[in-house]
């Protein structure tokens, strides 16, 4: 068994002051994906080896700026059309502001974003090399968010101040200017490429949220539906005014008839809406009349298309998120149900059903699966790389599993079972026969001898001893927390070694050498 000193998850946070909120907090989701709080720790000391200032993707600051760019870039996404359509250039200072605001924040986004730890799809290490940020965001997002965040802001500040000066000294230029500012105003309608930001904001915030993990993906899905509905609403209201504002309000437009023309800017608005969502929506309601001249038409037409798009969406979203939600869930819950009505057949305690019902958690994560099943069903090829990446790193762990033959290595990984124990579990007791060794693969153990306790914690072992020869277990182990445990059977094992006779007379001399070193190694045999 292996002499490990257990650290403790919250020293790193504070010896190292200032940049602890640029590492990966501790929550549910960092839990879920690296396996332990031992875990969580090993992946801050990795980005504090790194030597180099990047932003977790799990880390406090990531998730609070995550936030706060969500709320801006949907702020930008309803307030650029409401601007262009209705503000007729009289947005205010509280509102140029903003955008010039904005637009900073989306620069140095685009500038952060090359110091963003990424989250990869198909491993549970966190990207952290620069080289590779940097690759993988200028082969992805980086043009269109540097066109969603030309700094446009600026530019109608400027002519806006320019406007002013020149409409004190010569009318002409003042005319010429608006019309400058009305192109650059439409040009600025680049800025709602945004939303594919606020997209990609929302799967990171379901990424690294602390929540439960299903339920999450489930809310900002619905959530994101609804406010990607919106949104397209909102657009909609805001072009039906803004096509006769650039014709310059004819005669038979409907913002004549509805005599809004001095109306306020809520007014205008809301009819805007209304007519939009009658078209969308296609009952005609407050659109007796027919379209007056050809802009009009394909404006209603492209109203009504978005409105058969949206539901076309809306259904296939529906179905999606009722049918596919998660299909191992639906399994882990149906199994839950049966498993249930067993123990309510039996009559168990309820403390008794709990520790059940715990067991089953920490063991398949609220997903069912048939472990055993699927590793039986691929070929042995592939079941000897699955158990590879699983369990190679633990087996070499272990002095006598060293630098052995790659075919004897994968012959003892066959033989490996995986175990679950919970918190306060008793693994064995002192002076049990002792049937197996175990490694831990995420957990904290505590070794109780006569002598003195020890703390085991992910990538350690314990019950090494037996595997050459059967005896009593010298110790009582006890689990900490939840552990992921994989053991291997003395049994098992000597029938491995009986097809490798060169390393079972190895085994034997390292196990007698052991032994006789007892009492002066930092071994404790159990």
């Amino acid at each position: 068994m292996a002499n490990h000193q257990v650290p403790v998850g919250r020293r790193i946070a504070s010896t190292c002051g200032w940049r602890a909120v640029f590492l990966p907090q501790l929550n549910r989701q960092s839990l879920s994906v690296y396996g332990s709080e031992i875990a969580v720790e090993k992946e801050c000391v990795r980005q504090l080896q790194s030597g180099v200032w990047v932003i977790h993707p799990f880390s406090p600051i990531r998730s609070y700026y995550i936030m706060c760019m969500v709320a801006i870039t949907f702020l930008n996404l309803i307030g650029i059309p409401m601007e262009i359509a209705f503000l007729d250039g009289y947005s205010g200072v509280g509102w140029e502001g903003f955008n010039v605001f904005s637009d900073t924040l989306f620069l140095m986004d685009v500038a952060l974003n090359f110091r963003m730890g990424i989250i990869s799809e198909d491993s549970e290490v966190a990207i952290l090399d620069l080289k590779k940020i940097r690759v993988i965001y200028l082969k992805s997002w980086f043009i269109p968010d540097v066109i969603a965040a030309f700094p446009i802001g600026y530019i109608l500040l400027i002519a806006e101040l320019q406007s002013q000066s020149d409409t004190s000294t010569s009318p002409s230029k003042a005319s010429r200017m608006v019309r400058i500012l009305m192109f650059v105003r439409i040009i600025s309608l680049v800025r709602l490429l945004r939303v594919s930001r606020l997209v990609r904001f929302f799967n990171e915030v379901e990424k690294v949220s602390n929540a439960n993990l299903e339920y999450v993906q489930l809310f900002f899905r619905i959530l994101s539906l609804f406010m990607m509905m919106f949104l397209l609403c909102h657009w909609n209201g805001c072009i039906q005014y803004f096509v006769p504002m650039l014709e310059e309000f004819p005669s038979d437009c409907w913002v004549r008839q509805e005599k809004l023309m001095n109306a306020t800017i809520g007014e205008k608005y809301s009819f805007g809406v209304f007519r939009a969502l009658s078209h969308m929506i296609q009952i005609s309601y407050g659109s007796n009349e027919s379209p007056t001249n050809e802009v009009e038409l394909w404006v209603v037409m492209t109203s009504m298309l978005s409105g058969a798009l949206m539901y076309t969406v809306l259904v296939a979203n529906a179905a999606a998120i009722i049918t596919n939600v998660d299909q191992a869930a639906k399994a882990y819950k149906n199994k839950m149900n049966h498993l249930d009505d067993y123990m309510t057949f039996l009559k168990l305690p309820n403390d008794l059903r709990l520790r059940i019902q715990n067991y089953y958690q920490a063991r398949y994560g609220g997903r069912w699966f048939d472990e055993r099943s699927f590793l039986m069903s691929v070929s042995s090829a592939l079941r000897e790389e699955i158990l590879t990446v699983m369990c190679l790193s633990l087996l070499n762990n272990v002095p006598m599993f060293r630098n052995r033959d790659v075919n004897f290595m994968n012959t003892v990984l066959l033989q490996f079972q995986h175990e679950v124990f919970q918190e306060d579990d008793i693994i064995f007791q002192q002076n049990a026969p002792g049937d197996r060794m175990f490694f831990i693969e995420h957990g904290q153990v505590l070794v109780e001898t006569e002598s003195f306790p020890q703390e085991l914690a992910d990538g350690d072992y314990f019950g090494e001893s037996c595997l050459m020869t059967k005896g009593k277990r010298m110790a009582t182990v006890r689990a900490l927390t939840t552990c992921q445990l994989f053991s291997l059977s003395s049994d098992r094992f000597q029938m491995v070694l009986q097809g490798f006779p060169e390393i079972r007379r190895d085994m034997e001399k390292f196990a007698l050498q052991d032994k006789e070193d007892i009492f002066t190694s930092d071994m404790i045999y159990l």
